[in-house]
């Protein structure tokens, strides 16, 4: 089953888009590789209304969001999780409207020594030419911030800090919507989705993205505890998902299905692939993503390190010590 990719949005940036009648979208002018069009901050309810994901640190998209409650209250502000195109803003959102915000933790921290294997140096060949960059930049729709070449993917925001701390389960409610928690770690540890009660929906985040699969980067990420929180999904019965980036999702339950099955065909790809012999990551990502545009080919990297921590966890696959970016990997025999 291929993935039913939904790509088509027009950002309006600085705009308010009425999505549904309980949801508004406003999407920050911060186009790029992992963020698509931009971030889409999600505004639900009315009167006295909840700000899902603000978005970068950025005054005019603030000031968008702002413009778009005007004579509203807002009275919570609330993060799926801590990369800096998410929940900057909500600090800025906080001082002008003293609204608390809620997330399930601050950035996760790693040790110096999961921090040292998962950072690579020998992936020279998977890192996006300056012209491939270059060309990225003009198709976007504005100017999108400087991207050098070797720049952290996705940034983490070290300064977030929940007024409130939110967990699977908990239940957030306003005047006219509910919010139901749920802990879906994977992308990043502390990813939270948060189902719409009032029009059985699913705000999915990073988790679940229309235009793309999601990038799970060890060790913040954990493609163990992906496939578990996709899985978590197929339990519910929403009837669309809304994804930070891109346009909403039809059919969660067909999407997420296969998703699943993309991550179980990716595994198998790295397996056929080591039947060969040992192989790096660079090896694999060059042997298994011919048809990915190379722009993404560092993505791939870090999902397929991902994938090859599970198998490790599994016995699938062994190297040499503990599972490094760097490793070289083979089947168990």
């Amino acid at each position: 089953m291929s993935i039913p990719y939904v790509t088509e949005i027009d950002p309006r940036y600085g705009e308010v888009v009425q999505v549904t009648p309980g949801i508004r979208r406003v999407i920050a002018n911060n186009p790029g590789r992992f963020t698509f069009t931009g971030t889409g901050t999600y505004i639900v309810g009315r009167g006295q209304v909840a700000v899902i994901d603000p978005g970068p640190e950025d005054d005019d998209h603030v000031a968008a969001i702002l413009s778009a409650v005007s004579g509203e209250e807002i009275t919570h502000i609330i993060a799926t999780h801590t990369h800096r195109d998410h929940s900057p803003a909500s600090r800025a959102l906080q001082t002008a409207t003293g609204a608390p915000i809620l997330g399930f933790s601050s950035h996760p921290t790693v040790s110096s020594e999961e921090a040292f294997r998962a950072k690579p140096t020998t992936w020279d060949a998977l890192y996006p030419t300056k012209e491939e960059l270059e060309e990225l930049r003009k198709s976007m729709p504005s100017a999108a911030k400087e991207d050098s070449e070797h720049e952290q993917d996705e940034p983490g925001d070290m300064a977030f800090s929940p007024d409130i701390e939110i967990g699977h389960g908990d239940v957030i409610a306003g005047g006219t919507w509910t919010l139901e928690v749920l802990h879906t770690p994977g992308h990043i540890s502390n990813h939270l989705c948060f189902g719409y009660k009032e029009e059985q929906s699913l705000f999915s985040g990073d988790h679940v993205m229309g235009w793309s699969t999601s990038v799970i980067p060890e060790p913040e990420g954990s493609m163990n505890e992906y496939m578990k929180s996709l899985n978590l999904l197929l339990e519910r019965e929403d009837k669309y998902f809304y994804p930070t980036h891109g346009p909403r999702i039809p059919n969660p339950i067909e999407f997420t299905t296969a998703l699943i099955e993309h991550r179980m065909n990716r595994e198998n790809q790295i397996t056929e692939c080591l039947k060969l012999g040992a192989r790096t990551i660079p090896q694999l990502v060059t042997e298994m993503y011919i048809e990915t545009p190379h722009i993404l080919h560092m993505a791939a990297g870090q999902s397929v390190f991902s994938h090859l921590v599970h198998m490790v966890e599994k016995n699938i696959v062994r190297t040499d010590g503990s599972p490094s970016a760097d490793g070289v990997f083979e089947l168990v025999r």
